[in-house]
């Protein structure tokens, strides 16, 4: 009789390698994430992997020569083997134990069972198996309730939580990403392994830290894994600055909201309005300038002046402490993390065209970006006060499309170069013509000329008359 899972795998890559494991007389099952999401009916990845009770290294060799696949990759130290074969990454490892040393989330493995194998997994959902050698072709193995738990939407470890996260803490990020991405709650169990364990986060890698983060950023509700980042302890031990913004000070009875809590709305919110994973980190970091920053001044209440410079600087530092990109993206998240509360300068009728015009000036090309950020910020829970915020950012927005529309700041470029300057009154390369250029912009921005190339020359000449500096004769 056929086993009800024989159909997911009736596709020549599994068939192939299923004949491989029979040919050697070994036995080998697809594994983890591609058996979950076969059973929650998700579209199917084609990254699959095989356990192997024996050589995987044979079954991976013979099973690529069957398919054409060409160069397999071996690690013979991990008993690992990859190829590639029309767009699949296929991985096979040998069933294994492992054992930890505490400084270290490294294992010394020896060879085991499937049970092993599965056992040393960091999720029930993540520990079943489907054979494809022929004794055991399509049944599944499941001996930690992952389709149980798949069910009840709930992430529980195979081994005692400790157990699990103490060995290898990178899963407590996993967990947090899983929850975020899969919509999952922690059972009670694993949320305290997870805080009991979470110190252990120390001994991660930088760039292991930032791929789980930016993963549980991409995620639909983002808030789900970042707020439980908080609630296990693990926030503090990678994200101080976030965790930072947690709590409500009052003084001689005023109140200050929690910035965290307010925060990951902040992020949700974001995500709603746009995939950029970099503008979502900007979200999460928008106010972490606030804690140092943070001053109770009699009469006038809570400030946090220049939070949003120093939130820029802050940022820097920790695009180097995870090892993020330190290229224009650093560049657009600092960005936008200090001019977050620019938009806003410009909602009152006193506001001037110029200062819209150096608002659109200053942002450029990232100006939906920052206006998608400000709007994201709007979290009030009262109903009049959102629908004054909101009308204040439509206001913005109109306000920006009129001077644009008129002046072209978007993307500007200067309407005369340095080189035209030169040409124009015999100057050298150096400070002179830069100063030049500097009176030219600074007079388009103030409005007191317009942005063409006419306007732009006839203020320069007089500009430099007024200098002593007489055009070419």
């Amino acid at each position: 009789m056929a086993e009800p899972y024989a159909s997911w795998i009736d596709h020549p890559l599994f068939q192939a390698v299923g004949s491989a494991a029979d040919e050697l007389g070994l036995p080998c099952y697809v594994v983890g994430g591609w058996v979950r999401d076969r059973l929650m009916n998700r579209k199917n990845s084609k990254d699959v992997d095989f356990v192997v009770v024996g050589d995987a290294l044979a079954v991976a060799k013979v099973a690529a020569a069957a398919l054409k696949a060409g160069k397999v990759a071996v690690y013979q130290n991990f008993g690992t083997a990859q190829f590639t074969w029309h767009g699949w990454q296929i991985e096979f490892v040998q069933a294994r134990t492992e054992s930890y040393r505490s400084e270290s989330r490294k294992p010394t493995v020896q060879p085991g069972t499937l049970e092993d194998d599965q056992r040393r997994r960091d999720f029930s959902i993540n520990a079943m198996a489907v054979g494809v050698h022929s004794a055991a072709w399509g049944e599944l193995l499941d001996p930690f309730g992952g389709r149980e738990d798949l069910e009840a939407k709930v992430l529980r470890t195979p081994l005692e939580p400790i157990e699990t996260f103490s060995d290898d803490p990178l899963r407590i990020l996993r967990g947090l990403r899983f929850a975020s991405q899969l919509g999952f709650a922690l059972d009670e169990a694993t949320l305290e392994g997870m805080k009991t364990t979470a110190d252990r986060l120390a001994i991660l890698s930088p760039e292991r830290i930032q791929t789980e983060l930016l993963k549980i950023l991409e995620s639909p509700k983002p808030s789900v894994g970042l707020g439980l980042m908080y609630q296990c302890g693990a926030m503090e031990v990678l994200l101080p600055e976030v965790a930072a913004l947690a709590g409500v000070d009052e003084v001689e009875g005023h109140l200050h909201k929690d910035n965290f809590w307010h925060t990951l709305e902040v992020v949700d919110n974001t995500a709603a309005q746009s995939e950029n994973v970099w503008l979502r980190l900007a979200a999460l970091l928008h106010d972490i300038g606030k804690p140092p920053t943070k001053k109770f001044m009699k009469g006038t209440g809570w400030t946090f002046h220049g939070h949003e410079f120093l939130g820029g600087k802050m940022a820097k530092k920790l695009f180097r402490r995870l090892s993020l990109p330190l290229d224009a993206r650093m560049d657009y998240v600092v960005k936008l993390i200090q001019m977050s509360s620019r938009p806003i300068a410009v909602v009152s009728d006193s506001a001037t065209d110029s200062a819209v015009r150096r608002l659109l000036f200053d942002a450029g090309e990232d100006i939906e970006d920052l206006m998608i950020l400000c709007s994201s910020d709007i979290t009030t829970k009262n109903p009049r006060k959102k629908s004054r915020y909101l009308a204040n950012y439509d206001r913005v927005k109109a306000k920006m499309a009129e001077v644009e529309a008129r002046d072209h700041l978007r993307n500007w470029q200067p309407p005369i170069d340095g080189s035209q300057l030169m040409s124009w009154f015999d100057l050298p390369p150096g400070p002179m013509v830069g100063q030049m250029k500097t009176a030219v912009r600074e007079a388009i921005l103030d409005g007191a000329i317009p942005n063409t190339f006419d306007d732009a020359k006839a203020y320069v000449t007089a500009w430099a008359a007024e200098h002593g500096i007489p055009l070419k004769s």
